[in-house]
Parts: C-alpha cells; sequence; structure tokens
C-alpha cells in the first residue's frame, strides 16, 4: 500500500491468529423471599418507597457483551499498527480527509492480514474510533461532541458517567484498561503544557474547546484515575433563554436587569452545577457596551457579550514550583488597568479581601460567584475567607466591610429532579449592631413533586419593596409596584 502518511521504515505487519473472546458467563443475583401472610407485614414496611435500581448497575446481554469486548481487542491491535505505520509528524500538515482515508487504508490492510471479517456498521464504527484515537480523545471523543452530555466523569477505566438534564448515567463506554485512560489524561495535560503522574497526582486544566478538565491519578486515586469534564457551552444563554427554561419568573428578570444596569455589586451564591457561572453570564448582558470589563478565572469559562472585555485566567506554579500567578495577583494588577468593572469568576481565597476593596473602591457593579447554600451562608463564607486570608480585623469591622460592598446576592440552586433555578434574590441593606441586615425579595415557593419526581413550585415577590427602589428610579428604571406582589402561583 502507497501512502504519504506511512513511515518509509515501516514493515508489513505478520498475519496473526485472531484472539477468540472467552464468554464470561452471566452472574445473576439471587434474592431469598420470605413467604408471609400479607397480614404479618409490617405497617411501618408497606409506607417504604421501593428503591431505584442502582445507577451503577447495567445489564448488557452476554452477545452484546462478547461483541463489544471482540471490537475493542480488535481496536487495540489496529492502533498498535496505526502507530507502527503513521508518519505521525506529517499528519500535522493533513486534512481531515486525507487522515481519515489514511487510517481506512491502513486499518482495511491489517484486518485482511489478519483476516478478521466484520460488517460494514463494526467497520465504520472501528474506523471513527480509530480516528478519535489518533487525533482526539478516544472514548471520551463521542462525548464531548453530544450536545446533550453536560459532564463526564470518569471512575477508573470502566465506569464513565455523564450528567444529562441534571440527572447521572452510566454510559457502556469504556477504556481498554487503565495505561489507555492514562494515556488520554497526559495527551490533555500535555497539549496545555502541565504534567500529572505520581509527584504530581492531580491536574486542572482546560480542553481546546474550552471544557474544564480535571485529573487525579495514583496513588491519590485508588481504584483508577478519576476525570472529571465540564463541558464548554458553545451557545451563550440569555436572560430570555433562562426565563424560557423556568430558572426564574420575568419579574425576576426586569429585577436584575435594573440591578445590574444601576451597578449594584452582585453575587451569585451556589452549590457545584448550580448554574452559577451560567446565571453570571447571563446578568453580564444588561452591562452597558461602553464599559470596560475585566475578567479573572482559575479556567475561563465567562462568555461576555460586550465589546470592550479584557481576560485574565490564573496560573498554577510548574513542576518546579515557581510561575504561579494567583487570582489575588490577578486581581490587584486589574486594579491599575482602568476597569469599570471586575468580573471574578469564583472568590475561593484570599483575593475576597482586594475584590471587597474593589467594590468599595469607585468599581461598583463588579460580580463574583461563591460556594454557598443561601444568602446568610454566603456572607459567613465571605467573612471565613477573610480569616483565611490572615487578615485580623473586628468581626464588625469585617461585616461592615461586606455590607458596604455587598448589594444584592442571587442564589442559585440545583434541585432533586435535577432542574436549576434561583431559588433567591436577597438585598443587603446594612448593619444592625453586629449583624448584617438583608431582606429577601424573591423565592422560588415548593408546592409539591409529581409521581416522576419533578418539582413543583413557583416564583413569587415576597412582598418587601427593594431598598434600592428610589436608585432605580433615578438611573430611570421605575419599576412597577406590582412587581413585588406576592403571587399566588
Amino acid at each position: 500500500m502507497f501512502s504519504r502518511y506511512k513511515k518509509a521504515d515501516a514493515k508489513p505487519s505478520a498475519a496473526v491468529a485472531q484472539k477468540a473472546a472467552a464468554p464470561q458467563q452471566p452472574t445473576t443475583k439471587t434474592e431469598s423471599q420470605a413467604s408471609a401472610p400479607a397480614a404479618a407485614v409490617d405497617a411501618k414496611k408497606v409506607m417504604r418507597r421501593p428503591m431505584a435500581q442502582a445507577a451503577g448497575e447495567v445489564v448488557a446481554g452476554d452477545k452484546e457483551r462478547r461483541r463489544k469486548e471482540r471490537l475493542g481487542e480488535i481496536k487495540l491491535e489496529l492502533h498498535r499498527e496505526l502507530l507502527d505505520n503513521l508518519n505521525l509528524a506529517a499528519l500535522d500538515k493533513a486534512s481531515e480527509r486525507e487522515l481519515r482515508a489514511e487510517i481506512t487504508a491502513i486499518a482495511t490492510e491489517v484486518l485482511q492480514e489478519k483476516a478478521i471479517v466484520l460488517n460494514r456498521e463494526e467497520r465504520s464504527t472501528l474506523f471513527q474510533e480509530l480516528y478519535d484515537e489518533v487525533t482526539g480523545l478516544g472514548p471520551l471523543e463521542t462525548l464531548l461532541q453530544d450536545e446533550t452530555v453536560n459532564d463526564i466523569l470518569v471512575n477508573g477505566p470502566k465506569q464513565i458517567f455523564v450528567e444529562r438534564a441534571g440527572k447521572l448515567e452510566l454510559t457502556d463506554i469504556v477504556f481498554k484498561d487503565e495505561r489507555h485512560l492514562l494515556r488520554i489524561i497526559d495527551k490533555i495535560v500535555s497539549a496545555v503544557g502541565r504534567r500529572v503522574d505520581e509527584s504530581n497526582p492531580y491536574v486542572d486544566a482546560r480542553l481546546a474547546d474550552g471544557s474544564r478538565f480535571n485529573a487525579m491519578v495514583s496513588p491519590i486515586a485508588v481504584d483508577g484515575s478519576l476525570v472529571s469534564i465540564r463541558k464548554f457551552k458553545k451557545d451563550k444563554l440569555g436572560i430570555d433563554d433562562l426565563v424560557r427554561f423556568g430558572a426564574f419568573s420575568e419579574e425576576m428578570a426586569a429585577y436584575l436587569q435594573a440591578a445590574v444596569a444601576t451597578r449594584l455589586n452582585v453575587i451569585v451564591s451556589g452549590g457545584t452545577g448550580s448554574g452559577k457561572t451560567t446565571t453570571l453570564n447571563a446578568l453580564s448582558s444588561f452591562i452597558d457596551n461602553a464599559e470596560r470589563i475585566l475578567t479573572i478565572e482559575d479556567t475561563a469559562e465567562l462568555q461576555l457579550q460586550q465589546t470592550h472585555v479584557g481576560r485574565m485566567e490564573s496560573r498554577p506554579p510548574n513542576v518546579e514550583g515557581k510561575g504561579e500567578v494567583s487570582p489575588r495577583d490577578c486581581l490587584k494588577n486589574a486594579l491599575r488597568m482602568r476597569p469599570d468593572r471586575i468580573i471574578v469568576g469564583e472568590t475561593r481565597g484570599e483575593e475576597v479581601i482586594d475584590m471587597l476593596q474593589a467594590m468599595n473602591t469607585g468599581h461598583d457593579g463588579s460580580m463574583t460567584t461563591i460556594h454557598a447554600n443561601n444568602a446568610r451562608d454566603g456572607i459567613s463564607r465571605l467573612e471565613n475567607m477573610i480569616a483565611m486570608a490572615g487578615i485580623e480585623m473586628p468581626i464588625k469591622a469585617v461585616r461592615s466591610q461586606i455590607s458596604s460592598a455587598v448589594n444584592l446576592i442571587v442564589q442559585a440552586s440545583r434541585l432533586q429532579d435535577g432542574s436549576r433555578r434561583m431559588t433567591s434574590i436577597t438585598e443587603i441593606t446594612g448593619m444592625e449592631g453586629d449583624v448584617i441586615s438583608m431582606q429577601e425579595i424573591f423565592r422560588f415557593q415548593r408546592t409539591g413533586l409529581t409521581p416522576e419526581n419533578k418539582i413543583i413550585g413557583h416564583f413569587t415577590a415576597t412582598g418587601v419593596r427593594s431598598h434600592y427602589s428610589e436608585r432605580f428610579r433615578l438611573w430611570g428604571y421605575d419599576l412597577p409596584p406590582e412587581i413585588y406582589e406576592p403571587s399566588a402561583g
């Protein structure tokens, strides 16, 4: 076979007897059931709801399992042949069409030499997986291309979960073994100049499309390497999209527009995966296009829609422990760059001091996110972060600093049915003695649960008029009084 991308010294592979996949006897669980009269059943046991099948239990047919094992072994052999035959140095200049044709040609030749017969569907799947192995991230490539997947979670080579619509699902995709998984991890981190091994067993990186990547390997990961990928949304979700999806109401959107446009300092609070970054992106759409915005993140995820945006990304130390650029370093430098607003992707450490100082010294309208379960907990986390930064201040002075810097806390939550809602909007109105005074303006009121475990509820105002109503009016956002009236759903 003639090829531009084949190594000059590559030797044709010798025919090897095809390996027969050893069938595995399916194991079935047997449960002993006690035969007792219905009258003897404890009434309390009747109240228990039947337990759902564990997410990790996937029952596959013996024939299908053997077929996948066979294809996996064939793919592994073909991948070795490709590495031996392809001139990898020349692949950078090859187009996708040329590379696919080359991989198909080499794989077809090897299949013929090994006397392996596959049907059309198996060949097509095999060639695509080989292409992903050479150019992409192997088994993960299919999940990265799936628009319905939000998160990819790998617990060792044989267990890959995905999150769809807020719910975790176990996929039938697997790696060949731990070495295969480690090779894909190394391929990802080496592309961004990082490394992961026994001396540095965890790494945080960003994929080419902007997706957030985190991995932990042995000896920290006990049962196989752990990988989590938070996929980057290519489509920007605006306020109208979130209202349509039921994340919050039209009245809340009008209030938030007034709050952001009039340069209130906003903190978006919530747990992991609750939609904090998505909410921050949506709120940023209310910022005037003439303002200069600087963003600071650990991994760049914000998709601001304004013209004048400067993006910064912190950097961890290198292998020698040098070269670290912390979020606080970025924030200090940002204050010298004439920003109108500063947006910090997540505040989690000593940078909180500089963030509060910025909010208090002429950078009104700044925004950030924190991890907290509610608005009051969010204030406590800010206090704790200040204490962890080593700043010795009286608690009253700390709270006074927070109350004068932060105007609004927006609480985002992921509910038990997987839906993400803006469950509360709370204003900080000042200090009463040693306590920060707060008032909730809007909330999500839960009323029940459907048989399908879907949350039933509605958004409602609390009946409290905004502390910043006069500010809104002076800036041209005179919200109608009806917006603050409670609704019955």
